[in-house]
């Protein structure tokens, strides 16, 4: 989870994941769902399938990244957002 408040205007936070398949991609993306459903929140806006390797959740201050690790190496948002300040990293 990245802070971007100091280099970002239209977020606070990201968050960034990867599965390794389609179906690992499916299986966060619909954790995800779940537990916020839980909590009576809904995405703003939802972008992106499992096919095309990246699905996007905008909650407005969080945005959720989830990558298939092929489309998360290519598009590096990590390094992108390098000026970020990390909170959370798990390997």
């Amino acid at each position: 989870m990245l802070d971007v408040r100091e280099v970002c205007t239209f977020a606070d936070y990201f968050v960034i994941c990867s599965g390794e398949s389609d179906r690992q991609v499916k299986a966060i993306i619909d954790a995800i769902s779940q537990q916020i459903k839980k909590e009576h929140i809904s995405p703003l806006r939802e972008e992106g399938t499992p096919e095309s390797g990246w699905i996007l959740l905008d909650f407005g201050d969080v945005i959720v990244h989830v990558f298939s690790s092929i489309e998360r190496d290519y598009y590096q948002l990590d390094q992108f957002w390098e000026k970020a300040s990390t909170k959370v990293r798990m390997p």
